[in-house]
């Protein structure tokens, strides 16, 4: 049977890769405050359409958009997530993957070898490196490990001299000192967080209040649509609150399916996150989204989505939660699996279109026809809100054959004002500026 299984599950991989249900709204129409939602379909087969991820050839890069250049910052990484700067300009990257999961099925085995071939399938690194760009030439030409032997970190963030980062089971706080590249110290445990041997979506991000006085860390939801029931979905597809003095938390907004990147839009004072929607509702449904947070807010997860949009696949429904579902702000395309977010500082680098606004990583789909995502992005603000149509930043994440030479995910801007880009796939750090700054 050990053998048997995964010649069945890469029998069925290869009979659904291609089918399913393809797209019949352009994927533009899916972004922006009022996408095309059109009616659920429910093919018989699921879209498997995930680009097979070979990495960048020698010399090759991602295409910037006009008026910007694109850079290698570093190289030789291991399954690079998410990245964070510290004061002293220091380029902190979370190498991270899931944890192995118990439990097993077709499905299983199945979604095991989606994640191979898509370049999700690597061991988790469990570290996170400390980039140093020693001269100021925009490349990185010193690196140590700065943490290891953790369990799938992904989010960051330093409060006075408290480093915090987000595991897949645990908020831990370590003590740090300016110009530290490594901490030998243990860490301390503030909470767990939801995790077990499922642990459906592993990323956990955190971020602190403009105040320092709160953290705020995503869960994900346990499952797509609740089909392992709602009991497996406490304290999840949330946004939890933490008072860095107690050390107590709350439910701070709910229905958020896959929240991850978060951020304070400048000058307003108000959370911002992307979040990945539901699946298995066909190529053009659900559109991920960004949109600001509200205390309390609840945002759908599963009982609908954007806003009264009833997801009839749940049983039982919640009318009286349907009814107060928040409309998210911005859709981001069907599928496109967004993840990073930021906002530009004063000192960003990046032509005067790109001033107010929020960057976007896209990951890229696995399940849509044609595939989606596989970019970075720029929502535009006026006001503090999104306005206007998104801009493309970095494309050419995909080949001509649909390969997949590499996969943004997190993004953050360094202390020159230049936008740093994760790609897990490429094993890579971009970093993108005005094409005079460069």
């Amino acid at each position: 049977m050990r053998t048997v299984l995964p010649i069945l599950a890469l029998a069925a991989f290869a009979a659904l890769a291609g089918c399913g249900h393809e797209a019949e709204v352009p994927v533009a129409q899916g972004y922006g405050p009022n996408p095309v939602l059109p009616a659920p379909a429910h093919p018989l087969i699921p879209t498997v359409n995930p680009a097979e991820a070979v990495g960048w050839p020698a010399g090759a890069m991602p295409r910037p958009a006009e008026g910007l250049s694109v850079g290698l910052f570093a190289d030789g990484l291991d399954h690079p997530r998410w990245i964070y700067v510290l004061p002293n300009g220091d380029v902190l990257v979370a190498q991270s993957n899931a944890q192995p999961k118990s439990g097993g099925g077709i499905k299983a085995k199945v979604m095991k070898e989606v994640q191979d071939y898509a370049g999700a399938g690597v061991p988790s690194p469990d570290r996170i490196t400390l980039l140093r760009d020693t001269d100021g030439d925009g490349r990185a030409d010193m690196r140590s490990i700065f943490l290891q032997g953790l369990r799938s970190p992904f989010g960051m963030v330093l409060v006075g001299n408290d480093f915090y980062v987000a595991n897949t089971d645990a908020l831990v706080r370590y003590g740090y000192q300016t110009g530290d590249t490594e901490i030998a110290g243990p860490g301390e445990t503030v909470l767990a967080l939801p995790a077990g041997p499922i642990n459906h979506h592993w990323t956990k991000n955190v971020i602190a209040s403009p105040d320092g006085d709160r953290l705020y860390v995503t869960v994900g939801s346990n499952s797509n649509a609740a089909e392992n029931g709602m009991e497996a979905e406490t304290g999840r597809a949330a946004i939890w609150e933490v008072d860095i003095a107690t050390g107590s938390h709350h439910i701070f907004a709910s229905g958020l399916r896959n929240p991850n990147g978060m951020g304070w839009a400048p000058g307003s004072g108000v959370l911002w996150a992307v979040v990945n929607e539901r699946d298995e509702l066909g190529s053009d449904l659900v559109p991920d989204y960004l949109t600001s947070v509200k205390d309390g807010g609840f945002y759908g997860w599963p009982y609908s989505y954007f806003g009264q949009h009833v997801d009839e696949r749940v049983k039982p429904q919640k009318p009286e939660l349907v009814e107060r579902a928040i409309v998210p702000d911005y859709a981001l395309g069907a599928h496109t699996a967004s993840l990073g977010l930021t906002f530009p500082p004063a000192n960003a680098a990046l032509p005067g279109r790109f001033a107010e606004g929020a960057f976007i990583g896209q990951h890229g789909s696995w399940n849509r026809e044609p595939r989606s995502g596989y970019k970075v992005i720029f929502v535009p603000f006026a006001d503090g809100r999104p306005a206007g149509a998104p801009m493309d930043v970095l494309t050419g994440f995909l080949n001509d054959d649909g390969q997949a030479q590499g996969r943004p995910v997190g993004v953050a801007f360094d202390s020159q004002g230049a936008l740093l880009v994760a790609d897990d796939v490429g094993n890579r750090i971009w970093r993108v500026t005005g094409a005079a700054s460069r």
